[in-house]
């Protein structure tokens, strides 16, 4: 018998935690998609008009859980299209003095303006706000041209940013004059706004402005 004592082996046991742990670093393949508030899903939103696509963001990176990015969108030209739509529909409810810088208040009255949209239509409310911005921006404007006392119009195109920009300004602004002195709330007021203006009806404010413009522009071509 030698002095020498032969190493003993330790068989390294797994416990399942460990198991779990790798496998959330690894990363699962069937991780949940992102929804918009946990309920709605940016999945099959279709933006109908091709001169849009690239304006109005909803999908790939731009699908988020919540309209709260916290981005710096201003700080250079043309960044705002970057910004997810639903999220510059809540930054365009903080207007008036009184409402500014109110994010989460936004977010909230966005929130209910979507369940109130889903339950009216049926339909995915992301869905709506976005063929509402389609049929609510002007496609043609005019401005004024000339100098030295003789001004007169004359109609221009209008970019693609500059519809998207237009349409957010005339739906959050028909919404809140409508829910102004009024009994019905802003996400009331809100939700009807972007059903009509889905739908193309005239009962919108933003229809008919769209409408009041590209009639004003036509008369000065």
């Amino acid at each position: 018998m030698s002095d020498i004592e032969e190493p003993t082996t330790v068989e390294e046991t797994t416990t399942p935690y460990e198991v779990e742990e790798e496998a959330e670093f690894i990363g699962d393949e069937s991780t949940p998609e992102v929804s918009l508030f946990g309920k709605w899903s940016y999945q099959d939103i279709e933006v109908r008009d091709i001169s849009l696509e690239d304006y109005i963001a909803c999908k790939g990176d731009h699908a988020v859980y919540l309209p709260h990015t916290a981005g710096r969108y201003q700080m250079k030209r043309f960044r705002k299209a970057s910004c997810p739509i639903v999220e510059r529909l809540a930054c365009c409810l903080m207007r008036k003095g009184r409402n500014s810088g109110k994010k989460l208040m936004a977010t909230r009255i966005v929130q209910h303006t979507l369940e109130i949209i889903h339950l009216l239509t049926d339909q995915n409310p992301i869905q709506i706000v976005v063929d509402a911005v389609i049929n609510s921006g002007p496609r043609e404007d005019s401005t004024r041209v000339g100098g030295a006392g003789v001004v007169r119009r004359q109609a221009v195109d209008m970019s693609p940013f500059r519809r998207v920009n237009y349409a957010l300004y005339l739906l959050s602004t028909g919404a809140r004059e409508a829910s102004f002195r009024n009994l019905k709330t802003i996400s009331e007021c809100l939700a009807e706004e972007l059903i009509n203006a889905a739908r193309g009806s005239s009962n919108s404010y933003a229809i008919k402005k769209k409408d009041e413009i590209e009639r004003v522009s036509k008369s000065n071509r």
